[in-house]
């Protein structure tokens, strides 16, 4: 029996994808499950925001 493990979500943080994928859904987010990001790329990197909860990833 596996025994669900509650992952505190630090929304100050950019969390990086290869090292936290879309746990739930792919393509939500995990925080609040929204599917609706905004996008911006700096300095080479791609940077998804959840416009619900600001949570950030590195894609």
């Amino acid at each position: 029996m596996e025994e669900k493990q509650q992952q505190e979500i630090d929304l100050t943080k950019v969390y990086d994808y290869a090292e936290y994928p879309d746990k739930k859904v792919s393509g939500r987010c995990d925080n609040c499950n929204s599917s609706y990001f905004k996008s911006s790329v700096k300095g080479g990197i791609f940077l998804r925001e959840c416009r619900e909860c600001g949570l950030k990833k590195s894609i």
